[in-house]
């Protein structure tokens, strides 16, 4: 048989069948589409963390209240026990490392906001001057806090862009009043809309001056403390510093934990790559599954069309043509069940991208790569014992269909 022959000996027989070539391709549709879903969210999961410590800015070093419980850099660094208090007094007293160029001390609660008869919960975020140019983050109209003493509690604002939409709408809020809690404060500025960041979605945010918040929220502690270092080569040592500077304030103890913003997005990219290798590992036994029925579907083929072969034997073809005939045929379902769940699961990931905007939830190629060879592979693995079967036929007892 020629390869023609061949080929057009497997497409007769695999759409001379609809509802079994059907059950086999949804077969290998469901396990390609697993794969590319699943994979798409992992990755989407890891780019998405990765994109959010990396907007923090560069050269970033956190300082943590408390040490973690664990060592080493990892998801339960966040959580951190034991904490003494951090202060303004510690914050200030970062800057005088040499490797320190900026502080951004950060005090976080939740207040209501309102004006002009409109009012809703807002996160009210107190920091300094510096912490736009620490996160690297622009206003939109007026001005940033100003540089003055951390304990000053002035009473003014800068408003993220989602409040300034829904308390003022198009009027200008630069100038006008607010009132925050109990207190009034005036907005100085509007910032650009920048989106998530640490956790915090700048646009709903409320920034004020940290000794304003600290006195709002009746507390001496600081949530956090961003420090950018001189340099991304002196952060270790900008750490060190950090860490002694700390050290003598707090009577020797080290009760701090911190973080640089390379170790935390190493981190989270070695986890959740993991994770993703993982679910497209579990989604690919789907594959194995889809396999055994192909091989199933084929023994039975193989028993439903012996006269067949026979046949084709009586007329002298050879085995290795009749093995190669039905090779092709399970190489055929399994390509068009892996093509099929390509297309699912591209529709799928899709979908959670309309769900989910800010999930970048696009499949890897080497996932969409690894599920359409494993699917090929499958099929033409799961093959081979239906096609050996098929080839060792005798003739005439397949004639006389024994």
């Amino acid at each position: 048989m020629r390869a023609a022959d061949t080929l057009r000996f497997a497409t007769r027989a695999a759409t001379g069948n609809p509802l079994r070539t059907a059950l086999m391709v949804l077969a290998m549709a469901i396990g390609v589409a697993a794969v590319v879903v699943l994979t798409a969210l992992g990755d989407g999961a890891r780019r998405y963390v990765v994109g959010e410590f990396g907007s923090l800015g560069s050269n970033l070093v956190i300082v943590l209240p408390g040490r973690s419980e664990t060592g080493g850099i990892n998801p339960g660094s966040f959580v951190t026990s034991t904490p003494r208090d951090l202060t303004v007094e510690d914050a200030q007293a970062l800057l005088r490392s040499p490797l320190v160029t900026r502080i951004a001390p950060l005090a976080v609660g939740n207040s209501e906001i309102s004006a002009g008869g409109r009012l809703r919960e807002v996160m009210v975020l107190g920091t300094s001057a510096d912490f736009t140019a620490v996160r690297e983050l622009e206003l939109a109209a007026g001005r940033f806090l100003p540089r003055e003493d951390l304990r000053r509690a002035t009473n003014i604002a800068v408003i993220g862009a989602t409040i300034q939409r829904e308390l003022f709408g198009n009027e200008r809020a630069v100038g006008r009043l607010v009132r925050i809690g109990d207190r009034r404060f005036r907005v100085i500025g509007v910032m650009a809309a920048a989106g998530q960041g640490l956790g915090m979605n700048t646009d709903e945010q409320v920034i004020i001056p940290v000794g304003a918040a600290l006195a709002m929220f009746d507390t001496n502690s600081l949530f956090r403390i961003l420090v950018e270092a001189r340099s991304r080569g002196a952060l270790e040592a900008a750490k060190t510093d950090i860490a002694e500077i700390i050290r003598s304030r707090h009577a020797g103890e080290e009760d701090v934990t911190l973080l640089t913003q390379d170790a935390v997005l190493n981190t989270f990219d070695r986890i959740l790559g993991t994770l993703t290798l993982a679910v497209a590992g579990i989604a690919a036994i789907s594959l194995a599954v889809a396999g055994i029925l192909v091989m199933n579907v084929m023994l039975v083929s193989v028993t439903q069309r012996t006269a067949e072969i026979g046949l084709l034997k009586a007329l002298g073809a050879e085995a290795r043509a009749i093995r190669n005939a039905f090779l092709m045929e399970a190489s055929l379902l399994s390509l068009g069940g892996g093509l099929a769940g390509l297309a699912v699961g591209h529709g799928g990931a899709a979908l959670l991208r309309l769900l989910y905007p800010a999930l970048p939830a696009w499949p890897p190629d080497w996932a969409v790569a690894a599920g359409l060879g494993t699917a090929l592979v499958t099929g033409i693995v799961f093959g081979v014992q239906p096609a050996r079967r098929a080839a060792r036929l005798d003739p005439v007892q397949a004639l006389a269909k024994r």
